[in-house]
Order: C-alpha cells, then sequence, then structure tokens
C-alpha cells in the first residue's frame, strides 16, 4: 500500500499531462479537468458555472498564479468554446491549450510563465454540452447546433440595439438555462478580454454583430467606439494564424481582407454573445471562427492545433493593452461604480470600476484624455500617455486620486465604497465573491429578452 501511495502523486500527474488528439466526450472532458486540477493544484481551479439544460456542468478552469480569487492588478481573460454543439474544433483546441500552458510551467519555459505569472485565464471547454451528445459529424450541416431546448445560444442574449431599458423589462424565463449561466458568470468576474470559439468559417468577427441603422452604422459596418483596438485584436489572431490571415480560405465563404471582419458586415446578427459581453460587461469579445468544417475529421487535429497555437496564446497576452489601476476617492478609499471614460469613447454603458475600484481599459499606443466621476467629488480629467503593455505583459497602471466636494458618510476602512450599486444603464453590478466556488445553481438577477433567430443560410455559421 506504502509504495502505490508513493507512486500515485505520479500516475495523476502523468494522466492528467498527457493528452491525445481525438474528440473527448463530455464525461471524458470532466475527468480531464478533474485531473488537471488536481494534479496541478497551486495554478489551477476547476469550477462550475451552472448547468445545462439537461444538467451537464459548464466547466471552467481558471489558471493563473492565485487561480481562486482575483488578484488586482491581474488582467481576467476568458475562452469559451463550443456555444455551438456541432461546432467542435474549439473543445479540442482549448483542451490542448490547457495542456500546453500546464506542460510549459512545469517546464520553467519563459511563455508560460509569463502569461500565468501576469494573467488569470478562464477557460470553458463546452458551453453547449447537451448539443455536441446530439451533434452529428458533417462537416456543414448536422444537428447539436442548438441546445437541448432547440435554441440557438448565440441568439438568446439581451441585444443593445433593442433598447437598454426595455431589455430589463423582458421575461427572464426566455433566456436559456446556458446563457443564463454565462451572464451570471460575467457579474462574478471583471472579464477585460475574452474570446469565443466557432466553426464553419475561417475569420475573427468583432463588434457590433447588430444595428438599428443608427450613427454606428458606418458604410455596411455597425462600428464600435473601440473599433481600432477591435481591429487590433482581429489581427492578431488572423495574422498569427497559420493562414487566415490570407483570407478565402474556405469554399463556401466570402473572402475575408487579412482574415477578420466587422460581425454586422458579414452578417446582422441579434442577441450574440460578443456584444453582450462588450456593451453590458465592459469585456472586448470576438468570435473566433477557427476551422472552415464544423466537424473536421480527427486525423486533422494535430495540423489545426498547430494552426491555431501562436494564436491562442498571442490573443491572451493583449489583455495587457491600454491602462489599468484603481479610482481612490477623497480618503484614499478605492471606489465601486466610478465612471471612467475615455475622449472619442462614447460607450453605450459607460466603463465602471468594479467591487475592487479596479479599471482595465484596453487602448492601443497613444495619448488619451481620461474622465472620471463620482457622486461628491469633483469631475477628474487627465491625459495618459499610453505604451504598448503586451510586450512587458502589464498595461500602463495609473490610479485616479478623486478630491471630495462635499462631507459624505462613506467609509475609510480600506475597502471599496460604491455609488449607485446598480447602475440604470445596465444592471450589471459585480457580486461581492467571484470565480470562486463551484457553483451548481447560479443566481438569476435579471437581463431578460428573448429574440428570434435571425434566419438565413449565412447565419448558420456563427
Amino acid at each position: 500500500m506504502s509504495s502505490l501511495l508513493l507512486i500515485l502523486p505520479f500516475l495523476i500527474l502523468t494522466s492528467a499531462s498527457t493528452l491525445e488528439f481525438r474528440y473527448h466526450d463530455n464525461r471524458e472532458i470532466e475527468q480531464y479537468l478533474l485531473r488537471v486540477n488536481a494534479s496541478n493544484a497551486d495554478i489551477t481551479h476547476l469550477y462550475s458555472v451552472g448547468q445545462s439544460v439537461r444538467g451537464q456542468q459548464l466547466w471552467v478552469l481558471a489558471l493563473g498564479l492565485s487561480p481562486h480569487r482575483h488578484t488586482v492588478g491581474i488582467p481576467e481573460f476568458k475562452y469559451v468554446a463550443n456555444m455551438h454543439g456541432n461546432e467542435v474544433l474549439g473543445r479540442v483546441l482549448l483542451l490542448q491549450l490547457i495542456n500546453d500552458l500546464v506542460r510549459g510551467y512545469r517546464n520553467n519555459e519563459t511563455w508560460s510563465l509569463q502569461l500565468l505569472n501576469s494573467t488569470r485565464i478562464h477557460i470553458m471547454p463546452t458551453m453547449n454540452p447537451d448539443g455536441f451528445s446530439d451533434a452529428g459529424t458533417h462537416c456543414q450541416y448536422s444537428q447539436g447546433r442548438f441546445n437541448h431546448n432547440g435554441v440557438d445560444l448565440n441568439r438568446n442574449f439581451p441585444d443593445a440595439f433593442s433598447g437598454l431599458r426595455r431589455q430589463q423589462q423582458r421575461d427572464e424565463e426566455k433566456r436559456e438555462a446556458e446563457v443564463r449561466a454565462v451572464i451570471d458568470w460575467l457579474k462574478t468576474e471583471s472579464f477585460v478580454l475574452s474570446a469565443n470559439l466557432h466553426g464553419g468559417a475561417l475569420v475573427a468577427s468583432y463588434p457590433y454583430d447588430n444595428s438599428n441603422g443608427g450613427s454606428e452604422l458606418v458604410g455596411g459596418a455597425s462600428v464600435s467606439p473601440d473599433d481600432d483596438v477591435f481591429v487590433h485584436l482581429a489581427k492578431v489572431y488572423s495574422h498569427n494564424h497559420a493562414s487566415m490571415h490570407h483570407g478565402g480560405r474556405c469554399d463556401d465563404t466570402k473572402p475575408f481582407s487579412e482574415g477578420i471582419t466587422n460581425g454586422y458586415q458579414w452578417y446582422p446578427l441579434a442577441g450574440g454573445m460578443q456584444d453582450y459581453n462588450y456593451v453590458w460587461a465592459q469585456c472586448l469579445e470576438l468570435t473566433l471562427e477557427v476551422s472552415c468544417c464544423k466537424y473536421p475529421p480527427a486525423e486533422e487535429l494535430p495540423a489545426l492545433w498547430t494552426d491555431n497555437r501562436k494564436s491562442l496564446l498571442a490573443f491572451i497576452q493583449q489583455v495587457h493593452l491600454g491602462v489599468k489601476g484603481r479610482v481612490l476617492n477623497g480618503s484614499g478609499v478605492p471606489v465601486q461604480n466610478a465612471v471612467v471614460e475615455v475622449k472619442g469613447r462614447k460607450n453605450m454603458c459607460p466603463f465602471r470600476t468594479d467591487q475592487h475600484g479596479e479599471y482595465y481599459r484596453l487602448l492601443l499606443p497613444g495619448n488619451y484624455s481620461f474622465t472620471v466621476t463620482f457622486p461628491d467629488h469633483e469631475v477628474l480629467t487627465e491625459t495618459l500617455t499610453v505604451p504598448y503593455g503586451p510586450d512587458q505583459y502589464s498595461a500602463l497602471k495609473h490610479d485616479f486620486l478623486l478630491q471630495r466636494i462635499a462631507t459624505t458618510t462613506d467609509s475609510t476602512l480600506g475597502y471599496p465604497t460604491s455609488a449607485n450599486p446598480t447602475p440604470t444603464c445596465c444592471n450589471h453590478t459585480l457580486h461581492t465573491e467571484g470565480g470562486g466556488a463551484a457553483v451548481t445553481g447560479p443566481t438569476w438577477t435579471g437581463l431578460v429578452v428573448g429574440l428570434g433567430l435571425v434566419a438565413g443560410l449565412r447565419s448558420l455559421i456563427d
């Protein structure tokens, strides 16, 4: 028995770090994540954000130096795959990414140490395990796209172009279990950058996906206030990919210049996840179409991993663009829900500090004028010169110190105070605890709207 106990850690580590290039079913993914977490508890934390309609766990593995909880100054990043159950390459890529990050860290490889020392990375291999269970293996047309209720999860999120205030008045029962879980997940962490992985094309798509014909509609594209950053992010993925940047690599899709596209310019999409992340959760998200075939033959998986590996790692590094810091009130206490605005970037929902008093703004190098507002304090305007942060694995660090204009009774005990805890714009206040314990039944607190599917063949790609 004693000899078995001595070799057990080695067996666990070996099984956790050995990952075949094949399609793993949902149970096998769960078992793999459990093994990785058990053998790497110092840098990984496995948790569930909720359950699918059929009751399958929506597992997330967090990786970093402090995997169980947020560390002030360390940005939160996430990858989500398999939102459409029959688009399966993302599952394989994210499992391989986990394996690669852990292996690199254990081998003291610089690239992995730099990423995990500077970033908390959350990886959800499947958002739609029920759909995968039903998925056919046809390259383009097969069942399994939708969840168990027959709903396209990428058409089920609240849509900003239907009116921000109206979204809060809709019936929450029209939100699918998997979508509710993701929405609540976004309330527990201040995610800065994200991507969701799809299949059926080879392109990096960025917001907006939708429009109501307003000023955002420019030349056939629905242009966001952070369009320059989104274009940069999309090019980072595309140009680090083996072939995406060439554009037009799939026979049945249009050519994409440099392998990127504005979502709306490709085709309008209501109720998508990337617009929701950006508008409501102030998390910049891309939709990455990573294979022409939705269900590539298993023998192609090693080559497809090689095609995408560099892009996946380079994209994570972009979480260090721009500026980060805290907003402090007149007593030097970090404050929640202070509005941090950048001149020339009028976001639908203003970017606000989180429960730690932190803000993160992804910006390209340049000079930017910031305006910070918080009740009972002077409006603060400062100009910052922003360098390129990813090379140093850190955005520019800058705290804003506000000056009080009236006597208030807010706390000076050293934890964030909050003004307007539930912003009228988006009702997206962060919970105090986040990203820690396994959540088997997340609380649904209410951004709700039922959206129909976008008709047409093209809409079945994303």
